[in-house]
């Protein structure tokens, strides 16, 4: 097989990340090409991690790419999407998805009758140490807790609601995606956000927020996030409870299972791979093989409703049965 021809559509942060990725992988991919809104942003990606720089999308597929890398933020999203997989493109899509829920859906629609692979950027689920729970004889998992915390300001478009989602769609997405990974789909949901401790001009999202994802079966997953922490840490940590192992994480590569018992050594995972790379590595290798990879884009619209749920509970003050949730 070729080394797919890589374009990114969106200059910003996170491409950055994605054109080191693409570098580390040159025996399976090249960045081609890279499309923004502004020229001189983009011509100044360009130069400085490769590919032709585009202004103009269908120009960039006329020039000839495999693979789109979409990191455009979420509130500027104008059918980028639809258009590259009705070219035949195939696709990788930073999350959030979209920020409602009749968008995502249409949007896995259109990519999944175009026939194109597709996937969404949930790259916590190609860490090592969640693999390697996946792959542990742990029994069924009775509760799961998990925390993001940080004290940034982001970029303007973060700071709106009407932009981003709010902390609990744009950042807390991924520890809700790996209760679905690791717990399977919840009945229920309650939760409580406010905005504290921001008041800057521009800022409306919550700064604090707190979850209860219920199955109707018992089990429990509790969740939390803030940005009123320590400014420059981002600290992210998440525990199963299972009936034969308890899984302490500190990241997507480090971890300390137990068992539950008390018996034997703990199992330490101390991985390094870069989630990045791995989920770019499992996209051509399900290019190739023609296979779904690992974290489809319908995943990604499958844990938006679980977070677009979750945000209308803090807002309506009670627990919202996920079985009625359409939208």
């Amino acid at each position: 097989m070729n080394a797919l021809r890589v374009g990114i559509v969106g200059c910003g942060g996170i491409a950055v990340r994605h054109a080191h990725s693409i570098a580390a992988l040159a025996d399976r991919m090249v960045l081609a090409a890279c499309c923004g809104r502004g020229r001189l942003k983009t011509e100044g990606f360009a130069a400085q991690y490769g590919g032709t720089a585009f202004t103009d999308l269908d120009a960039m597929i006329d020039a000839g790419i495999d693979l789109a890398i979409v990191t455009i933020p979420p509130f500027a999203r104008a059918g980028e999407v639809e258009r590259l997989a009705a070219r035949g493109v195939h696709l990788l899509v930073e999350k959030p998805i979209a920020l409602n829920q009749p968008s995502a859906d249409a949007m896995v629609a259109a990519v999944e009758a175009s026939g194109v692979i597709a996937a969404i950027g949930f790259m916590y689920r190609h860490g090592e140490a969640i693999k390697a729970w996946k792959k542990a004889d742990a029994g069924q998992s009775g509760m799961m807790t998990a925390a993001f915390q940080c004290n940034h300001l982001h970029a303007d478009w973060w700071r709106i609601e009407a932009q981003s989602g709010g902390q609990i769609v744009e950042q807390l997405l991924h520890l809700i995606d790996l209760v679905r990974h690791f717990m399977g789909e919840p009945d229920s949901v309650y939760a409580r956000r406010a905005r504290l401790f921001h008041a800057e001009p521009g800022y409306d999202v919550e700064d604090l927020s707190a979850m209860i994802f219920g199955w109707d079966d018992g089990r429990i997953a509790t969740l939390n996030a803030n940005n009123i922490a320590v400014t420059g840490i981002w600290h992210k940590e998440w525990a199963l409870f299972a009936e034969k192992l308890t899984g302490r994480f500190a990241g997507w590569n480090e971890a300390d299972f137990l068992r539950s018992d008390g018996n034997g050594e703990p199992i330490v995972i101390a991985g390094t791979t870069s989630p990045f790379v791995a989920q770019l590595v499992d996209l051509a290798d399900a290019i190739r093989d023609r296979r779904p990879p690992l974290v489809t884009l319908r995943e990604g619209a499958q844990t938006l409703r679980l977070a677009l749920a979750a945000r209308r509970a803090a807002d309506a003050g009670c627990e919202i049965r996920l079985t009625d949730v359409r939208s």
